[in-house]
């Protein structure tokens, strides 16, 4: 229904602004409470548990020597509400609470995300390149009640522990253990 300025296909301003407000005049009924996690995910794993939806991952993830992981809704859910229970239980985390969380790319980092939002978590997330500086900085803004990071950048946030009055629990990511530090897939 638009038409072209000179051959261009871009739209002229007065046609965007024009789309706009048509959009704003349409009145969407929002819910008070909304969960991604909960309204969406679980939704999603229904429809496909009762054969509404065909099963398709829900998260699909390969790293460069070829490794896989492949959640499908339901295993997603079940994931990140265990994630969940872990930062509430054994993080001492509740609704409102912020959590740093420096990770590569891996497929926790995704749980944890998810996982965080469904528990109603605040979730503040950092590049793996931050200093301790950066990190102390961090902590101390936030105000985060824990650090979510792997085996590399743990030495850096315990430098800076002393530091940080807010901090209560630290949690690890990847295989091994830290003293100190509580395991993501052991408490899984």
């Amino acid at each position: 229904p638009f038409r072209t300025f000179h051959g261009n296909n871009r739209l002229l301003t007065s046609q965007i602004i024009s789309y706009y407000e048509s959009i704003n005049q349409y009145k969407k009924e929002l819910p008070e409470y909304f969960n991604f996690a909960s309204d969406v995910l679980d939704e999603w794993a229904q429809l496909e548990k009762d054969g509404r939806k065909p099963e398709n991952p829900a998260f699909w993830w390969v790293n460069d020597e070829e490794e896989e992981v492949k959640w499908s809704f339901e295993e997603l859910g079940s994931l990140s509400r265990k994630a969940a229970n872990v930062l509430a239980e054994a993080c001492g985390l509740q609704r409102g609470d912020r959590v740093v969380a420096v990770l590569p790319r891996v497929p926790e980092w995704w749980l944890i995300n998810v996982a965080c939002m469904r528990a109603g978590i605040v979730l503040i997330p950092g590049t793996s390149q931050l200093t301790a500086k950066d990190i102390l900085y961090r902590l101390q803004a936030s105000k985060a009640k824990c650090f979510i990071t792997d085996a590399t950048l743990a030495p850096a946030v315990e430098s800076v522990l002393s530091k940080s009055q807010f901090l209560k629990s630290k949690l690890i990511v990847g295989r091994g253990s830290r003293d100190g530090w509580l395991n993501l897939k052991e408490l899984l």
